[in-house]
């Protein structure tokens, strides 16, 4: 069956998607109870390996979140094994050119669409009535991230490889590409025109665009403007900010006693 990501954006609604930086089953299983309609394991810059991705996915397999993986990189062997694994959603990074997009599609579908080897071991699982074979290629949703000045140049190329179901802004490194420093929430006219770049031809296509943010204001924004996916930060860095939050409150409310 369709996933909940693919589902609400059929239906014009935006995706609100958690990231797992933590290798752990009980952040995952934590974090699928808080109204996330996806959750992303990182596995590219988190400290997640093969095993602790399997066991957020099994964590959070009894609440209503779409599974999916940033993959470390644009490796077919890692990409089908985040498959097997349970992913319904591959996203994937430093996308630059058509060439690699279509390599990444490969990578994620079965033939005739791709090259991916047979062998879901957690994923058949999700197959219900029907093989999960037979609907996997239509149900897998398939990212790649769109963050650097040569994938910008090539936007279109990459966007018009069938088979990509969307892309993924990576702000910090785009602002990296452009001479910027890296951070989330962006707010340079010059980064912000190529956004609307983005949101322009993707609509063209009949795509959609989700991006990483900073939080829930700079999500908002982004969903106004137009994306279809917004990530609010990582678990570890919820945690962190919500922790020095308490600690400050409770420092200030004790007049600086504690």
């Amino acid at each position: 069956m369709p996933t909940k990501v693919a589902k609400l954006w059929a239906s014009g609604k935006a995706v609100v998607n958690g990231w797992l930086a933590i290798p752990s089953g009980f952040s995952a299983e934590v974090m699928a109870q808080c109204g996330f309609d996806a959750i992303t394991v990182d596995m590219q810059h988190g400290v997640q390996d093969y095993q602790s991705m399997v066991q957020c996915f099994q964590a959070m397999q009894a609440h209503p979140v779409t599974p999916m993986v940033r993959v470390p990189w644009n490796e077919p062997g890692i990409i089908g094994k985040a498959l097997d694994g349970g992913a319904m959603g591959i996203i994937c990074p430093m996308i630059n050119t058509k060439k690699e997009a279509e390599a990444l599609v490969q990578a994620c579908k079965y033939p005739p669409m791709g090259v991916r080897s047979n062998g879901p071991i957690r994923a058949g699982m999700y197959g219900e009535a029907t093989s999960y074979q037979t609907t996997a290629n239509a149900e897998t949703l398939c990212i790649p991230m769109i963050e650097t000045k040569t994938a910008i140049k090539n936007l279109e190329a990459i966007l018009d490889v069938e088979g990509v179901a969307g892309v993924y802004i990576g702000p910090s490194d785009l602002g990296l590409s452009y001479g910027m420093v890296p951070k989330l929430d962006r707010d340079e006219p010059e980064i912000l025109k190529i956004y609307d770049k983005i949101l322009k031809e993707c609509g063209k296509r009949g795509i959609y665009a989700g991006i990483h943010t900073s939080g829930a204001a700079d999500a908002a924004k982004c969903i106004a403007r137009g994306f279809r996916l917004t990530t609010l930060a990582n678990d570890s860095g919820l945690m962190a900010t919500y922790a020095k939050m308490q600690v400050a409150a409770t420092r200030k409310d004790s007049k600086g006693v504690a």
